[in-house]
């Protein structure tokens, strides 16, 4: 299994840059399902802040490139379970998908809520504001 960071991913995703869209589509073509490539939930929080603020993509391209990305047999996503609750809160609310995550982890840990200073998280996934 081989760890794929962020630029990668993104380049594979937007096929932006040609020399780099070239090698990262060369190495997710060498993935299997006996190696596959590892994608970690930083990663992901990641990718959606990159396609949401820098790409100005839409919820529904978001999550159809989530979706594809967990299921692809030949990719094997940190905690899976949990990113799929992340992207269900996701889809349901009107909260960031990042936010989502944030959420799900701190929920799984045991966490009893979460504190920010994102009013639209608070109130969008029940997040407690500071101050």
């Amino acid at each position: 299994m081989t760890g794929i960071d962020i630029n990668v991913l993104v380049r594979f995703i937007t096929q932006d840059d040609p020399y780099q869209t070239s090698l990262a589509t060369a190495f997710m073509d060498t993935l299997t399902i006996e190696s596959p490539g590892f994608i970690s939930l930083v990663v992901l929080a990641e990718l959606f802040w990159v396609l949401n603020h820098s790409y100005k993509a839409s919820r529904a391209s978001i999550i159809r490139t989530l979706k594809t990305l967990l299921s692809s047999s030949e990719l094997f996503v940190e905690d899976t379970e949990l990113v799929y609750e992340a992207l269900a809160m996701y889809q349901e609310t009107n909260a960031d998908f990042d936010d989502c995550l944030i959420a799900r982890c701190a929920s799984k840990s045991g966490c009893n809520d979460v504190v920010t200073f994102d009013r639209k998280a608070a109130r969008d996934i029940g997040m407690r504001v500071l101050g």
